[in-house]
């Protein structure tokens, strides 16, 4: 029996011997990979931190004592040693774990986390709870280097300075975040300089202060500012104990003595303590470790080769990046900006194109929006490429900073919808809600590839207000199965329309209703509209293209016509463009009646794209049964 098959709890673990934990750290690394490379998940930064999760579990009474994850993509392990064993091959499948921390789901998890930063702020307000409520366990904050560019770390960390509670912070530095980590902070980290070398001098200046004999107060005094000035230059750590931190390390995060005697120390330490460690991202799995960008979150892949599983289609995000380069070669104002996401939103190749007008500022969303208004003031044409769930962060700076003062910087807001395994903390369906609200700003969904192509030009062509453009996580349908379904005129064969400010499409006549749909949603509701049809209800199809604002004229026309409309959205269902349809028609005083098709306003769970749009009724099937009920009703 392997020693990983011997623990169902972190009690067990603490039946191991010291000599055998990094046998067991093998083991969960291999188990790790196994499941990973089936179904997909975050595989270098788990790698990463199975040493420092073992020797955490092994010194902590969990779940008394707490761990609180950062980010939380990096918690497999943890996972392992808390019960969840049995059930880690269905890691990220629908009814099975979550990629994250989830309270619902063990008492070992804390909270449900999946944005970077978080960690010392609900930590500190733990040991704040405690101390009022005069318990004594122990809670300890795991973050990564790439969270020192996230000011909500630095909000907590002055916080927690000025309190002097017993709290840990663990910073795992190892030099990324998703992309290689940019800021001076996160390069302040890794300008580590061994302490052996650092105590060798400070000793050695210590003998030779000793030696001189009858020393004066100001030698004493200088030679206190010289060892003060040294450990400044060699030790990162001062930077944290001005913060009202005591430092420790840099330690080796893969050494489990090392770690074991380093954490039992300073867990008895009754004041606020930052541990610094250096681990490697893809730890023992050389694919990962060289290319840990790659298996950050990974497709699954073959395990003797590395490779993934072959992609045989497009991605919005394969769009976006070929469009966005063909147009800044023939326009120099255009400039990228993304938060540590340059390969998840397809601006590794600007990058790579146009270094000086590619700017990553590392997970710093607010800091990227208000940095956009900075550039676009100076007639520059920022498109800041942010994740739907990771834009949310910075709400204000898009009302304040961009909205308010009308300026044209362009939201490419991608993983908008269901995002399928990464699940409740990734859904990007609430983006229509938050943005649709916000002055002065133009909100789009394509129906496929060529219109987002034209949406993207539509943009770089907008001088007057700010405009997002919301793309899914999902391959880009083929605008063809559309032109049999579009009027034609004076016989000739219908073209892809140019985006116009507000303008809808009409993809088909109907006598009995008129869908209204936006983005992801037009190619089922076409599907929907001929399933219908064979069952003797002909509804029209208008392809909004616009959230914001609407083809008004058309609503009104049609309005005249008939009195139903089905409204059709990959979004939850309050505030999104069900919500702006009914609005519209009661501002008016049109009697009309609307059916809303959506999500609805809760956290959707994790599971394969195909299986929550099934599972929520957003299929053709489930939409022309929605239809097909509510018209005979």
């Amino acid at each position: 029996m392997s020693l990983l098959e011997k623990i169902d709890s972190p009690q067990d673990l603490k039946g191991l011997n010291i000599k055998e934990l990094p046998v067991l750290a093998d083991e969960i690394r291999q188990e790790i990979i196994k499941v990973v490379s089936k179904n997909g998940g975050h595989l270098a930064s788990n790698l990463g931190v199975v040493e420092l999760s073992i020797c955490l579990h092994y010194l902590l009474n969990c779940p008394d004592d707490t761990i609180v994850w950062d980010v939380g993509h990096q918690i497999y392990t943890h996972k392992l040693l808390t019960g969840r064993k049995k059930d880690f091959k269905n890691l990220r499948r629908l009814n099975g774990l979550s990629g994250f921390p989830n309270f619902r789901e063990s008492s070992y998890d804390p909270f449900i986390v999946g944005h970077s930063g978080t960690a010392i702020s609900q930590a500190l307000g733990m040991v704040m709870g405690q101390t009022l409520q005069e318990s004594k366990t122990k809670v300890v904050a795991v973050i990564g280097d790439a969270s020192l560019s996230t000011g909500m770390v630095f909000e907590a960390m002055n916080n927690c300075g000025c309190l002097q509670k017993n709290l840990t912070v663990i910073l795992n530095d190892n030099e990324m975040a998703i992309s290689k980590s940019t800021g001076v902070l996160s390069n302040y980290l890794n300008r580590v300089i061994s302490s052996s070398i650092y105590n060798r001098i400070k000793n050695n200046l210590s003998s030779l202060i000793k030696a001189i004999p009858m020393i004066g107060t100001k030698v004493l005094r200088l030679a206190e500012r010289l060892e003060e000035s040294l450990k400044n230059l060699l030790i990162p750590g001062m930077f944290f104990e001005q913060l009202g931190f005591k430092y420790f390390g840099p330690l080796d995060g893969h050494n489990i003595h090392g770690l074991l005697d380093t954490l039992k120390n300073v867990f008895s330490i009754q004041k606020p303590t930052l541990v610094h460690i250096i681990t490697k991202k893809g730890k023992g799995y050389s694919p990962a470790e060289q290319f840990p960008e790659k298996f950050h979150s990974a497709s699954p892949f073959n395990i003797t080769t590395g490779k993934f599983t072959p992609k045989i289609f497009l991605t919005y995000t394969d769009i976006f990046a070929k469009t966005l380069l063909e147009l800044a070669r023939q326009d120099e104002s255009i400039v990228a900006i993304t938060a540590a996401m340059e390969l998840g939103t397809g601006l590794n190749k600007f990058r790579d194109e146009f270094p000086q007008r590619f700017f990553d500022v590392g997970i710093a969303e607010q800091h990227a929006v208000t940095f956009a208004s900075g550039l676009c003031k100076q007639g520059m044409k920022p498109f800041v490429a942010i994740y739907s769930t990771f834009l949310q962060r910075a709400y204000d700076q898009i009302m304040h900073d961009v909205c308010l003062q009308n300026l044209p910087v362009v939201f490419i807001v991608s993983n908008a919808s269901i995002v399928g395994e990464d699940g409740a903390t990734h859904q990007g369906i609430f983006d229509f809600a938050y943005l649709g609200s916000m002055p002065n700003l133009a909100v789009l969904a394509p129906k496929d590839a060529e219109e987002f192509r034209n949406m993207i030009k539509f943009a770089v062509k907008q001088k007057k207000q700010p405009i997002a453009i919301r793309y899914p996580k999902s391959p880009v349908t083929s605008h063809q199965s559309t032109e049999n379904r579009k009027p034609r005129t004076e016989n000739r064969e219908p073209k892809t329309e140019e985006i116009e400010l507000g303008k809808s499409e009409i993809l088909r006549e109907g006598k009995d209703a008129m869908i209204i749909a936006i983005g992801s949603m037009v190619y089922p509701c076409l599907q929907a509209g001929d399933i219908l049809s064979k069952r003797g209800i002909d509804c029209g199809l208008i392809n909004s293209r616009f959230l914001k604002p609407l083809d008004e004229s058309l609503l009104l026309k049609l309005s005249l016509q008939t009195n139903r409309f089905i409204t059709v959205e990959e979004h939850s269902l309050e505030g999104g463009l069900g919500s702006k349809i009914l609005e519209f028609f009661a501002d008016r005083d049109i009697k009309t009646k609307v059916k809303r098709i959506g999500l609805p306003c809760r956290f959707i769970e994790h599971g394969k794209r195909e299986e929550l749009l099934s599972r929520y009724g957003l299929t053709a099937e489930k939409i022309a049964e929605k239809i097909e009920k509510w018209m005979k009703r």
